[in-house]
């Protein structure tokens, strides 16, 4: 029976909630990384099977893992999964409406759209901005790219260069590759000394591209660099984008939320020239994985890029004002994404949340003084809430951190060498969680006495 009746409903909600309650409960002193063995486990079988043993098995595969929603999870970008958006999430998927098209639901359509107007507004994004939310910022990159493309070079052409520095992200080249230029049709422009992107090289490449019979038409700024947290001159690399009429995109997935902060902002400056900007709330906005979103500075050319239509829809209304996200997008089946962002911002209030990034901002500032402490330990140029470091055996010490069970931390390289990196974002991060592994720090990298 595929449609349970009331009763049973509400007792296999209850015991999902009370699943839920635990897990929540416990993250305080879980471990904060418990990997375990994958065991395939046994196919379906055809006689229904018991909630309670279900949830038992899911409970323990889910235990074998990295907990990216505790407190002491300080690797790479956290997504903590506000139990907010949970709450939507569980009402968007009982509900099950499609948004693909806004004449099928307008109102909940209406309901996204309104946070990506807020998004715009934040942004100081003109009229005319719009865009989408999408699984992530690779999937608003790969968007990102080949709108660039047929904006500025029409009809594909492999003659086409891409602008990015050693730095950004690789779902860059992930797009470029798949959007269809060659490796040789990405140039890495060089860093000065505190790693940001070189506008005057970026110049000189463009120039040397043009005389060589290339094609520049896309240069990426990074709002937050992966490794480093790091912001380049975006006013600068904008001017320079609209001196070579290239298409200027931010990747923002890391920083774009501190947009929402004073000191984000002048941070960021300069993010409100973009053609597009990716962004991904499930970072920096404390939401859940599978959050991420894209801006552009003209709706009509992501429209423009990703229209396509079918005989099949030929009954759908298309007039009803508000955006038919499947034209602005590669998805024609997509999730109501929305509602998990909405809810939040609504139910919290956006000032909850400008309070908790300037939190992490300040936890990361308190990090590095910390760290610059501790004898043996060197701190280097980081931004936002990342925070890198090394010591005389760094991989050692990541091996003795994260060894105890009680933080993950990631690594990087820069230079060449291994770097070990922090990035104090989870809305469950404290200052307690701080002060706890600076001292795991300094017990793990001090000399043993003779």
């Amino acid at each position: 029976m595929l449609q349970p009746d009331r009763e049973t409903r509400v007792e296999w909600t209850r015991a999902v909630t009370d699943f839920v309650e635990t897990f929540t409960g416990g993250l305080e002193t879980a471990p904060a990384s418990s990997p375990g063995t994958a065991l395939l486990p046994p196919p379906p079988r055809e006689e229904p099977g018991e909630l309670a043993d279900l949830l038992a098995r899911f409970g323990h595969a889910a235990s074998q893992a990295v907990e990216t929603a505790g407190p002491r999870y300080l690797a790479y970008f956290p997504a903590g999964g506000l139990y907010s958006s949970v709450l939507a999430e569980f009402l968007a998927q009982a509900t099950n409406r499609y948004t693909g098209v806004a004449s099928t639901a307008p109102a909940l359509v209406a309901l996204e759209h309104s946070v990506i107007r807020w998004m715009c507004a934040e942004f100081d994004l003109p009229d005319g901005s719009g865009g989408i939310f999408t699984t992530g910022a690779s999937l608003a990159t790969l968007s990102a790219v080949h709108t660039a493309r047929q904006d500025r070079l029409g009809a594909h052409d492999p003659k086409g260069t891409i602008y990015v520095t050693e730095h950004t992200h690789h779902c860059v080249a992930k797009a470029a590759r798949i959007t269809g230029f060659p490796a040789e049709r990405i140039r890495v422009v060089p860093t000065d000394t505190s790693l940001r992107m070189d506008v005057d090289q970026a110049a000189a490449l463009i120039a040397e591209d043009r005389t060589d019979g290339l094609r520049p038409f896309l240069i990426i700024g990074t709002a937050g660099a992966t490794s480093t947290g790091i912001v380049d001159p975006l006013d600068a690399v904008a001017s320079l984008a609209e001196r070579e009429g290239l298409w200027f995109h931010v990747d923002a997935a890391y920083g774009g939320a501190f947009q929402l902060t004073e000191r984000g902002r002048a941070t960021l400056h300069g993010v409100d020239r973009a053609d597009s900007i990716a962004w991904d709330p499930h970072k920096s906005l404390f939401l859940p994985y599978g959050t991420g979103v894209l801006l552009v500075r003209e709706e009509t050319k992501l429209k423009a890029a990703h229209v396509a239509d079918g005989d099949y829809l030929q009954d759908l209304d298309h007039g009803t004002g508000l955006p038919d996200y499947a034209d602005l997008g590669p998805e024609l089946t997509r999730e109501f994404r929305g509602l998990r962002v909405w809810l939040p911002l609504h139910l919290h209030g956006v000032a909850a949340f400008r309070e908790a990034l300037d939190e992490k901002l300040d936890l990361a500032g308190h990090l590095r003084a910390e760290l610059a402490g501790i004898d043996g330990v060197e701190v280097l140029p980081s931004g936002l809430t990342v925070v890198i470091f090394r010591s005389a055996d760094s991989e050692r010490l990541l091996k003795t951190v994260n060894g105890s069970g009680r933080f993950f931390l990631s690594s990087t390289r820069l230079g060449g060498e291994f770097t070990l990196r922090i990035c104090v974002l989870s809305h469950r991060t404290h200052r307690e969680h701080v002060t706890e592994v600076v001292e795991l720090v300094r017990r793990s990298t001090a000399r043993p006495a003779r």
